[in-house]
């Protein structure tokens, strides 16, 4: 069980014994641990032996005092796939795609919404709400139905219907707004503050960071099973899409709290946020060189996990681009969306634009020379591509008779 709750700013501490959103300060909550007290009995072994299979086999880095007490769907544990050296992909020697998509709602958020649901209905929770111009709403309305709570999702008018009708398919109420996810944001303020609701807003509470944090945990085992090692290991480089940033921030976390355990060193992974040209307010902050990134005007993008024109984390993100020697880079929809293709055409997963995302920020630092097509290289596609079918509808296609004694001809003009 975690300990304490600090402010990520001031390091001022607050009490985990009732609910919290942000801290005095406005900025994100952190939970700590007493590392130090499980050291000897949380091990890579001991988490190896485990029949869990979810996320919860790391409850001793979550907020629970065992695993039984999690709400849970089986989120986590997804595959880190390596990619087959074909087409655009051939010089790349140990390129990984973590997929996320086998998580429960489809998302890497089902990680988050289940620590942060687990541990508010445990402090008296009684519904929630969050704004969504994506994958999170959905997942908030399956574990508030999981744990029997209502859920109260507000939603941008060109959210995806996909994300809008998972949400309501489990009993959401589903609230459609004139706006952007920010405008979202501040409605979902105010209603918490009018009703009582508790805020599940990205980094607004403690814990969907945590649960966000256990890709990197399973990231050191990853790595290890594929070098065919039981040390633990991280690799050379990360490329994540960056919206809210939970999981950029969770996974650096993470390693933090590796290093304190004794399961690796000081190494980490140069860390590459990834934006879309048409929504980058960290890639701006950070060649700017400053610690905070005002609101991205006029913000636009075909991913709407990468539409977040202003990041309550937003200066944790970018002290964990500098810490790791990374960067950040913007890509165009265009590219994200060939992104899609070639993954979908060389590697057979259908990732989502924000997956996309991240292989064509790869292959334009490829290009760059900052990065080494040799170097141990991890893409994190966020999510189904199912969600977005109406980006990448077929047209134009072939239509037989099969009646026709010339069908056969048909199909050859295709071959």
């Amino acid at each position: 069980m975690h300990t304490v709750l600090t402010c990520s700013l001031h390091g001022e501490t607050y009490a985990i014994d009732r609910l919290q959103n942000l801290s005095a300060a406005g900025k994100p909550l952190l939970a700590g641990y007493d590392l130090a007290a499980i050291k000897s009995t949380f091990t890579p072994d001991v988490v190896r032996q485990r029949n869990e299979r979810s996320m919860w086999k790391f409850w001793e880095v979550l907020p629970v005092a065992s695993a039984a007490d999690a709400i849970s769907l089986g989120e986590g544990v997804t595959p880190l796939l390596q990619c087959e050296r074909r087409g655009e992909f051939s010089d790349y020697s140990q390129l990984y795609i973590k997929d996320e998509s086998f998580n429960p709602t489809g998302s890497f958020k089902a990680r988050g919404m289940s620590a942060a649901v687990t541990r508010a209905v445990a402090l008296g929770a009684k519904a929630f709400a969050l704004p969504s111009a994506g994958n999170a709403g959905g997942a908030a309305a399956y574990y508030s139905a999981k744990a029997g709570l209502p859920c109260y999702v507000f939603m941008p008018e060109d959210t995806p219907e996909a994300n809008i009708d998972e949400a309501v398919v489990a009993g959401a109420n589903v609230f459609i707004v004139n706006g952007l996810i920010s405008d979202c944001g501040k409605l979902t303020r105010q209603a918490c503050e009018r009703f009582g609701w508790f805020d599940l807003s990205t980094l607004k509470e403690p814990f969907r960071l945590e649960g966000k944090k256990t890709m990197g945990y399973e990231l050191a085992f990853d790595m290890a099973a594929a070098s065919g090692s039981s040390s633990l290991t991280l690799p050379d480089v990360i490329f994540y899409p960056t919206g809210g940033g939970t999981g950029l921030i969770g996974m650096w976390k993470a390693f933090d709290e590796m290093q304190q355990l004794g399961w690796i060193g000081s190494e980490r992974p140069r860390m590459v946020a990834v934006q879309a040209e048409g929504c980058a307010p960290i890639v701006k902050a950070f060649r700017d060189g400053v610690e905070s990134a005002p609101l991205f005007p006029n913000a636009h993008t075909v991913a709407s996990g990468l539409r977040v024109p202003a990041a309550v984390g937003d200066f944790l993100m970018i002290r964990c681009l500098r810490e790791s020697r990374g960067t950040a880079v913007t890509v165009t929809d265009a590219e994200l969306m060939q992104g899609v293709r070639e993954i979908a055409a060389r590697q057979g997963i259908y990732a989502c634009p924000e997956g996309g995302a991240v292989w064509a920020a790869a292959k334009q630092l490829t290009a760059t020379g900052w990065l080494k097509p040799d170097e141990r290289i991890v893409l994190f596609n966020t999510g189904t591509g199912l969600k977005y079918n109406h980006l990448l509808k077929a047209e134009g296609l072939p239509r037989l008779d099969h009646t026709s004694a010339n069908v056969m001809d048909e199909i050859a003009k295709r071959v």
